[in-house]
């Protein structure tokens, strides 16, 4: 039975490491053929040998897409490699910093911009050409934090906001040329993200995300990915310009309701993907990890 993305041409951004490996795997599963991006140092050839290993077709393009040359040759790559492209998404981001607005590091405030808002401008602006020739379609991340804030790094979930936005209105004006766009809009997820080992968080902060969540428990890079191949796909044909929020229900619980949640109803489903770099996303990223 053919996948429910067979034959599509997809790029993903941020493909190397959490919820965009995520997306490769279940995508090649679906039966896309995919050009996977990633910055230097990010484990995105990796994950394209694993693709490889079970089957999948894809190819790897590194470089900075907040750059204006290399989103041109990430959109221009796929079209060299496969003829077409179906699937724009726009995952790649970052997380840098926890920290009160009066402190929060102007440094990190000008590079979470640039990562989270012109990368998505650039590919977007690129790929559209192309996707209105296929009728394709354009899946973002978005963030439970672009609807509600986020208190300590405000700037992060006004990225996000903008984003939220932005997918809108590019749905709006690119629906009379067949073009949908959509945002996935993630909770807290088991990535580098959301344990103070491998990002900005600290203890308390780790702890307190998963009580605010209705499910009691982070979400897997594997369960929204699930999402973004739904909203790729033909079967989501008539969504465009949604917000779709895979958060645990985190946007509409109140309190730490979680710690109401029972052991046995808390634990992570099991794995069907091969993912490796679930939580190696902020390797070799400037984070500034937040004071106990």
């Amino acid at each position: 039975m053919a996948g429910r993305l067979q034959d599509k041409v997809a790029i993903v951004t941020g493909a190397g490491t959490g919820i965009g490996e995520a997306i490769a795997h279940t995508f090649a599963r679906e039966g896309a053929r995919l050009l996977l991006a990633g910055l230097p140092g990010d484990p995105v050839a990796d994950v394209c040998a694993a693709v490889a290993e079970r089957g999948g077709e894809a190819r790897i393009h590194v470089g900075n897409l907040a750059e204006e040359e290399d989103a041109r040759a990430c959109v221009q790559a796929a079209i060299d490699g496969f003829g077409r492209l179906d699937v724009l998404v726009n995952n790649a981001g970052v997380f840098l910093a926890v920290a009160e607005t009066q402190d929060y590091p102007i440094d990190a405030f000008e590079e979470t911009l640039r990562h989270n808002l012109r990368s998505v401008f650039l590919m977007t602006r690129f790929a559209l050409p192309h996707l209105r020739q296929t009728r394709g379609c354009i899946v973002s991340a978005g963030s439970e934090s672009g609807t509600i804030g986020l208190a300590q790094n405000a700037v992060y979930g006004a990225t996000k906001g903008w984003i939220h936005a932005f997918t809108r209105g590019v749905a709006v004006e690119q629906a009379p040329y067949g073009v949908r766009a959509n945002c996935v809009c993630p909770g807290p997820i088991d990535t580098a993200w959301t344990h103070k080992e491998t990002g900005p968080m600290t203890e308390e902060m780790e702890r307190t995300t998963v009580e605010s969540t209705a499910l009691g428990r982070l979400g897997t890079p594997e369960e929204v990915a699930g999402v973004y191949a739904f909203l790729a796909s033909d079967e989501a044909s008539y969504v465009t310009g949604a917000l779709w929020a895979v958060d645990g229900g985190v946007t509409v619980a109140k309190g730490s309701v979680g710690t109401k949640v029972p052991d046995e109803l808390r634990a992570e489903p099991q794995p069907t993907l091969p993912l490796r770099h679930s939580r190696d996303g902020l390797a070799n990223k400037n984070v500034r990890h937040a004071a106990e």
